[in-house]
């Protein structure tokens, strides 16, 4: 391959880093605003994560056309090959993170015109826990960085966990105050949408370590217990 070739192979594979770099990026800011207009109760801040998802969206788009363009004319092998299947997966994920924020976003606008009741502070909390993974596991992709990726895997539990209790909490408050089911089952969705969030951080901590090492991670990843009724109910 020529000196010219390899080049432009490498600016290819700079220009995917970097769009991936941009999205996730993105993702963090969406996210971030979400969780403070849920907190804050600021239906304009929730407006602005609606609209800047649309980025996200094209540049996922951008990505896929410049891997499937980088596979078609450069066939890639070993460790570029990896990072370039890796960036069109995680143009996916990053997408659907993105997704996963505007909808917290427009649940957080009904949650402006309700009173306010203590667990939504749990549901920031959770959700600050679930973007420091994210921050993790994309400083992992950036640096490479195997240990890091694994720790963010295996760190997914606690989002697991968190959701569980509070799932447990609303219902019961719920059962308790039928007058908050509106609120209450606003905030459930809300802590979904984070606990799916934290998914996909491991499906990016997943993507890291194959890229690097060329081998799946595994499967024995720690999980929180399936959500129960049991206490609640009886």
């Amino acid at each position: 391959m020529s000196p010219h070739i390899v080049s432009a192979f490498d600016e290819d594979l700079r220009a995917i880093t970097a769009r991936i770099a941009e999205m996730g990026g993105l993702a963090e800011e969406l996210l971030t605003t979400a969780l403070e207009a849920v907190e804050t109760r600021d239906s304009d801040m929730a407006e602005q994560v609606i609209l800047r998802d649309k980025r996200l969206d094209r540049l996922e788009h951008e990505v896929d056309d410049l891997c499937v363009r980088v596979i078609a004319l450069r066939q890639p092998m070993a460790q570029d090959l990896r990072l370039v299947v890796a960036a069109l997966k995680m143009s996916t994920v990053l997408e659907r993170i993105g997704d996963l924020s505007k909808n917290i976003a427009k649940r957080s606008k009904a949650l402006a015109q309700a009173q306010r009741i203590n667990l939504s502070g749990s549901v920031v909390r959770m959700g600050q826990q679930t973007l420091r993974l994210l921050n993790e596991v994309l400083d992992a992709f950036s640096s490479r960085d195997v240990a890091l990726a694994v720790s963010v895997w295996r760190r997914d539990i606690e989002i697991d966990e968190f959701y569980n209790s509070l799932f447990r909490e609303l219902v019961t408050y719920m059962m308790e105050e039928p007058r908050i089911i509106g609120l209450g089952s606003q905030l459930l969705f809300i802590a979904k949408n984070l606990e799916r969030i934290g998914d996909h951080t491991t499906h990016i901590a997943e993507l890291v370590y194959w890229i690097v090492e060329g081998e799946p991670l595994g499967d024995d990843r720690p999980k929180g217990a399936p959500v129960s009724m049991d206490g609640i109910l009886g």
